[in-house]
């Protein structure tokens, strides 16, 4: 219904829950709300159509540098918000198993490829991004006017079959690779709640600028949001001994390269029709220190330096029974912190 129905909806909540509502309302509200531990949770849209972005510089530098270390990036990732189409059917929501999938591989050194599990499997650290008003086939979505477009943003983690992604990614980008699974967080948080966390979005003048419908005085002023971030492992060890899970990165969502505005404007600048509750992927977020990286690929330069967990376990890639949580939230000094709640998956064992 567009971002006054919206706005509408979340005061009249707040209204409504205020400690100094009247006992009447209190009764009202008694027949609406459960206990939240016995509150049931699915995905909080039907998701028609899923794309997952390419939009961190340090995430494509860090890859990039695995393969290509003289020239980490490619030519279009400064001018264009990278993106593929992924499935919407395999979303899910916090507290998803997900099975190792299986698919073609091309060992080493070898001249044919074997069929077979995964065996560098991986996530990904990234926001997903709401559409709550679409627009018509054939007319684009000007930057300046994305926001009335956006619901709100969830955690989201983008599983990756590593070894199976290598494989097929050439010439047309990952299929197998990342169509098995994707989790996100229970709840959505606004845009309107997430407005005292905007900052600037700034390119630097030694950058190529965007070209013009990529650019708007409001993206540039508040386009980047400081959401904090942070990815944490916890083993099947951890669970048997009762050990705490063990934090691998923290990051903020304000180091993107391009904004959730130059996503969506790009996305629909060829005309292509979003729809309520179609779901963006942001891609991976990593900052620019070493422990800020958002996939374990980062971590563990490809599996070729593990890391040593304070148990002595050592990962390069995860293992079954293995369980990635994501912790997001913003707070700033004089306003409430908001959290994202906590999106956890974990590699089935079998």
């Amino acid at each position: 219904m567009g971002p006054a129905a919206w706005r509408a909806l979340r005061h009249t909540l707040f209204d409504l829950l205020h400690r100094d509502a009247d006992d009447a309302t209190r009764q009202q509200l008694q027949t609406c709300l459960v206990p939240q531990a016995q509150a049931e949770h699915s995905l909080p849209a039907r998701i028609g159509d899923y794309t997952d972005f390419y939009t961190s510089i340090h995430h494509a530098t860090n890859i990039g540098r695995l393969f290509r270390p003289k020239d980490p990036l490619t030519a279009n990732f400064h001018w264009i918000p990278l993106a593929y189409h992924g499935r919407a059917s395999s979303v899910g929501i916090s507290g998803q198993h997900v099975r190792r999938p299986l698919g073609q591989v091309l060992p080493a050194g070898a001249a044919v490829p074997t069929c077979g599990r995964c065996s560098q499997l991986d996530y990904e650290l990234e926001l997903g991004i709401f559409i709550g008003t679409g627009n018509a086939q054939g007319e684009a979505i000007p930057l300046g006017e994305v926001e009335d477009h956006v619901f709100g943003i969830c955690l989201l983690n983008d599983w990756s079959a590593r070894d199976i992604q290598a494989w097929e990614s050439a010439p047309l980008g990952p299929f197998l690779a990342k169509n098995f699974a994707t989790t996100i967080s229970h709840w959505i948080v606004t845009m309107e709640a997430l407005a005292p966390y905007r900052q600037p979005w700034l390119r630097g003048n030694d950058a190529p600028q965007p070209l013009p419908y990529l650019e708007h005085p409001r993206n540039r002023s508040q386009g980047a949001i400081d959401i904090q971030l942070e990815v944490w492992l916890e083993t099947a060890r951890h669970r048997r001994e009762g050990a705490l899970a063990q934090r691998l990165s923290r990051t903020s969502f304000r180091h993107q390269y391009w904004t959730v505005a130059q996503m969506v404007a790009h996305h629909t600048i060829g005309g292509c029709n979003l729809q309520s509750g179609d779901l963006l992927g942001s891609g991976t977020i990593s900052g620019p220190g070493p422990e800020e990286a958002g996939a374990l690929m980062e971590l563990s330069q490809a599996g070729r330096k593990p890391l040593t967990l304070a148990n002595g376990e050592q990962r390069g890639f995860l293992d079954d029974g293995d369980a990635i949580v994501f912790k997001g939230w913003c707070e700033k000094p004089g306003f409430a912190r908001i959290g994202f709640g906590e999106l956890r998956g974990q590699i089935s064992e079998t």
